[in-house]
């Protein structure tokens, strides 16, 4: 079948596809094989024949879209020199992910896990390359700087993610993103009057 996915890739897909939507409509307490396969137009003994389970399926879903917003945001930090340029690009980061919905599912299994326990390795070990991605970038910007002596990128790396998904929780709260939107500008405020603190220390001879 040049050109065509085999049928069970295709179930596969609109699976993935409606698992995604339902755990961002319904959060995890409301998805099922039975709304999944709902969503999908398919039957709902298809979720445990391709993934095995609901939580198999619905870690598949996360994989796809970490695997999209890695790709969208390699390419947008990559023209970021500066602390100023990286706070932007985090802000319209942010802003895709909750318009998107990657967030909602990343924190709804996160949030998932402390009642499974055998969800947390899975979410630690797909956790790991997004604080990866953050520090290696934070290196490349404040690398070799006083900020990053007092700050190391590891740390700054983690304090972001666990920045990313606090703000999630809390935008329940904050309807209308009015808070975040001021914390996202006060950093914005303050990146400026880091620069001295991000310029390369001299190598010792």
């Amino acid at each position: 079948m040049t050109g065509k996915q085999q049928p069970g890739a295709e179930t596969r897909d609109r699976l993935i596809d409606a698992a995604a939507e339902t755990l961002r409509s319904e959060g995890y307490a409301g998805t099922s094989a039975r709304t999944i396969a709902r969503a999908a137009g398919v039957n709902s003994a298809l979720v445990f024949y391709h993934f095995g389970g609901v939580d198999p399926l619905l870690l598949a879903a996360l994989d796809r879209s970490s695997e999209q917003r890695m790709s969208a945001y390699r390419e947008a930090v990559a023209g970021a020199g500066t602390l100023e340029e990286l706070v932007e690009v985090a802000t319209a980061i942010y802003r895709a992910d909750i318009e998107g919905g990657h967030i909602t599912l990343f924190s709804e299994l996160v949030g998932a896990s402390i009642a499974r326990p055998e969800l947390r390795k899975e979410i630690v070990q797909r956790a790991e390359p997004w604080i990866e991605f953050v520090e290696h970038t934070l290196d490349r910007v404040i690398g070799g700087s006083p900020l990053a002596k007092l700050l190391p990128p590891r740390d700054l790396a983690y304090a972001a993610i666990t920045f990313y998904l606090g703000v999630n929780l809390f935008t329940h709260l904050d309807t209308d993103n009015t808070r975040t939107e001021a914390l996202f500008s006060l950093a914005g405020r303050v990146a400026p009057r880091a620069r001295l603190l991000t310029l390369r220390l001299p190598r010792r001879r």
